[in-house]
């Protein structure tokens, strides 16, 4: 059953006179129960879809929903019974937390926000610190006072605080070492299995996303340029962006046409100045005159694989 659904969803920033198209019509959907991985580049919307997706920010256009229930009003509002049902795991876990609160406090402000407030609130907490392994004692310790891998944890454990259903990791290991990275992935891996609950595990490194995903959805300048099983996506990817990355993981070769896919050629356009037709082609290594003028959708290419490309089959 699906829990988290996002549907044509748009989002634009306007800078100066000039618009950046952010988001461009994503559709994308996390089953209860299911970790799916979303790859790109730096800048190609990654963010900004997690924010709309927790309700941090709302679409121009689209729609966010919990098993069907809208995440906002017609109105505009967000609906606070759905949006406790998702929570976010913050990229940079110091940023994330008030420097004068104690963990303690910090964990626990969903229960104060939504109006949870308990005498043995401090006994909850210790249980949530514990269920993602950190010690009941840090809860009067300060932020500066943890490693970054006890604080990542805190910020998982807050994140459980109100029993969601989908959790939304935005680049939650971007900045640690090989053995705590490891460590946090055991961990929601270890919710994932006990809890039966969803993740939205947003990521730029191919071999994390990997390890922990099901299904994986490719994000280029704002779309998603291919979705699929995430053995399939890797080992028979189907878009040209996509073959770029999947080539940076050295075990991944048995799909490759003898081209080198492992440069991508250029930078990304600016979303100021997104190309017509495909916005790949500027960088694509098999571009026809087609995908200059015209732009692809994602269609079905094979059962549960999706791909925006004239040439995907």
């Amino acid at each position: 059953m699906t829990a988290l659904s996002l549907s044509g969803v748009h989002r634009r920033f306007d800078s100066g006179g000039r618009v950046a198209q952010a988001l461009d019509g994503v559709d994308l959907d996390v089953a209860s129960g299911e970790i799916v991985g979303l790859v790109g580049e730096s800048g190609c919307g990654k963010t900004t879809l997690t924010r709309i997706a927790v309700g941090l920010d709302r679409p121009d256009e689209g729609r966010v929903a919990l098993d069907g229930t809208p995440l906002a009003s017609p109105s505009g509002d967000i609906d606070a019974a759905t949006r406790r049902r998702v929570q976010l795991v913050f990229q940079d876990a110091y940023a994330s937390f008030n420097p004068r609160r104690t963990i303690g406090s910090s964990v626990a402000m969903p229960l104060h926000r939504y109006g949870e407030i308990h005498r043995d609130e401090r006994e909850r907490v210790g249980v949530l610190l514990e269920q993602v392994g950190l010690e009941p004692e840090l809860i009067d310790r300060h932020p500066h006072m943890l490693s970054g891998g006890q604080l990542q944890r805190a910020s998982i454990a807050r994140a459980l605080a109100l029993g969601p259903e989908i959790l939304v990791c935005d680049e939650p290991v971007a900045s640690m070492d090989v053995s705590v990275r490891a460590q946090i992935l055991n961990l929601l891996l270890d919710l994932w299995r006990e809890r039966g609950i969803g993740i939205l595990f947003v990521s730029h490194d191919l071999g994390v996303v990997r390890r922990i995903a099901q299904r994986v959805a490719v994000m280029y300048l704002g779309r998603i340029v291919e979705s699929g099983d995430n053995e399939t996506v890797w080992t028979d990817p189907r878009h040209p962006y996509t073959r770029s990355l999947a080539a940076s993981i050295p075990s991944d070769t048995s799909w490759r046409d003898g081209r080198d896919h492992s440069l991508l050629q250029g930078e990304p356009p600016s979303p100021f100045e997104i190309p017509p037709g495909c916005s790949f082609h500027p960088r694509c290594p098999i571009a026809i005159d087609r995908c200059r003028s015209d732009d692809p959708r994602l269609r079905t290419i094979q059962p549960g694989t999706e791909a925006a490309c004239h040439l995907a089959d």
